[in-house]
Formats: C-alpha cells, structure tokens, sequence
C-alpha cells in the first residue's frame, strides 16, 4: 500500500511517499481502507518538532530522540470503509462506513490502510455520519473532539452563556462556534477579514476582525474566552473576562479538556444528522501532494479544514 514515511523532524520535504505492506488486523481490530485524511496545524507542530518547549521533550521521549522511530507515518484523523474484521470484533463488520481519530500514540492515517482497535484505549472510531462524504466527514473528529470536551466539561457552558471563541475559522474554531451555538450561548467570532462570512454562516451572532479590532481593549466581558488558535498570551485573553468567567486555551490547557471518547464521535456523529454541525473544508490534495499540504497549513492562513484524499476506486 502506499503510506507517507516521517524520515525525520523538519520541514515538509521531510515527508515521503512509499509503499509498504498492508496490515493485517489482529483479533480485536478492523481493516480500513481509508479514503480520507486531514493535515492539521498539530500535524504540522509534530512534524517540524515546533512545540512549546514542555511538549518537545516528551514528544521526543515517546516518537524518538533524534529522529522518529516509534511513528514512521504521521495523521491522526480518517474517513474509510472497514474491509476485514477480526473474529473478537461485535460493533462493526465488513463494509461499514466510519470515521475515526486515532490520538498520538497511534497516528498512522497518512496512508490507504490502517487497522485500529474496535475499542481505543486512546482516539475513538464510530459509523460515519449518514448525511456526509467522506471528505467531509474526515473533518470532524479534530476540532470536534477538541472544542466539545473544553466548551461541556472545563467550561460547562450553559444556555445565555457569552463565548468568545478566538481563531473562530479554523477547524477547532469551526467546531467551538457551532458547539456553543448548540448549547445556546451568544456567541462572539474573532478572525481576519477574509473569513467574516465564513464564521457568520456558522451562527456566530458577532464576529470581531482582529486586524482592525483587539478584543482585548475593547472592554467588554465574556463568560467564556476560548482562544482556539493560541496565538494570544493568557493575560491578554483573561483581559475579556467577567469575573467567574472561563479562560480556555488550546494548547496550554489541552490536558483539561478530557480524554478522546468514542461516546463524543457518537454524540457529534448525532448532531451532524440532525443538522446541527456542518464542516467547512479549504483545500483538498491528493496523498501525493501531502507536502504541498503541509507547506499550505503551514502558512497559518486555512479556512476550516485541508483535506488529503487517497486514491482508491469509486467511493461516497
């Protein structure tokens, strides 16, 4: 099968196509033949090893010192078909359409086949939603499973909440805003000018745009900050708060979101259905062109998602 080997840390050029075996899935996995991935900007941050200093180190210990040794092939997210289960596997069978997110320890999705557990103990993995592609479906597990376990559990958001979620245009940005909409909060988007619309369309109920306006200094307060993106200091954010509100960053309190839960793919898998979340994808590339890919997330400038779809017969 062809997969994109992780050579080393570094720029994209450091990603290569080959072709390796297929595996095969022990007694308690399933075969998938997947047909769609994403790049994220924390593929790209594992890539390069461009991290917060207190996340290098362990980054290190667990993928590999100088180079990467545990995980050769990078992704996270998948979109595909189950052709082979194994003979302990209940919940699914051949055939069955999902979506998945594997989690750190495992990774692999950068390639046509992968087998995973029927129950992770880490990333989750459920039937994917009735009403989307492939490509679209891919684009959830990321940013879903990242804004839900931040907006219900640390900051239990409530219904009449004011949520100002920073970076509202990217694909946990995407996911926050529709989220805190669903749980009725009043929502304020901050991003650039290009992407007012996009974040409107979403059910923002205002949207800032941070190359003329600092939501910072402007004085008013909200319940929930959500810096989504990372790109502004804490003291900065809690400027916006009111006084038993909520400060969340993606990174710095990405341990207090809670555990990836197969329950939370269902649950968002629901929403979709029912008409509640939708996905915005930016640019799709085939696995070929996954540097092209990294080099284009790189920039910081992506609208939603960048898919990578790999290449097999006909598929919907």
């Amino acid at each position: 099968m062809k997969a994109i080997a992780w050579t080393a840390y570094g720029p994209p050029e450091v990603l290569q196509l080959i072709e390796v075996e297929t595996p095969t899935p022990k007694e308690n996995e399933v075969l998938i033949r997947i047909y769609a991935t994403t790049v994220t900007t924390g593929d790209c941050e594992q890539r390069s090893l461009k991290v917060p200093f207190w996340l290098a180190l362990p980054m290190r210990a667990y993928v590999g010192l100088r180079r990467p040794t545990r995980i050769k092939i990078l992704g996270m997210d998948l979109a595909g078909e189950i052709e082979s289960v194994g003979k302990e596997v209940t919940r699914f069978r051949n055939g069955d359409r999902v979506f998945a997110t594997t989690g750190f320890v495992r990774m692999g999705t950068y390639a046509e086949y992968i087998c995973l557990p029927e129950e992770p103990e880490e990333g989750a993995m459920a039937l994917k939603p009735a009403n989307m592609t492939y490509e679209e479906a891919v684009a959830v597990p990321h940013g879903g499973l990242t804004a839900l376990p931040f907006l219900r559990d640390t900051a239990k958001i409530r219904s009449g909440d004011q949520v100002l979620i920073n970076g509202a245009s990217g694909s946990v940005g995407t996911a926050a805003v529709q989220l805190a909409k669903y749980y009725g909060a009043e929502v304020t988007g901050v991003c650039s000018t290009a992407n007012l619309e996009l974040v409107k369309s979403l059910g923002a109920d205002k949207v800032i745009d941070y190359t003329k306006e600092d939501f910072t200094d402007s004085g008013e307060t909200y319940d929930i900050v959500f810096d989504a993106v990372d790109k502004i200091s804490p003291s900065r954010g809690k400027r916006a708060l009111k006084k038993e509100g909520t400060y969340l960053n993606v990174i710095k309190h990405s341990g207090s979101g809670g555990n990836i839960k197969t329950e939370d793919l269902i649950f968002i898998k629901e929403l979709i259905e029912a008409g509640a979340i939708k996905t915005f994808i930016d640019r799709r590339y085939p696995l070929e062109q996954i540097v092209e890919a990294h080099r284009y997330v790189e920039e910081g400038h992506k609208r939603g998602h960048v898919v990578i779809t790999v290449g097999h017969a006909s598929r919907t």
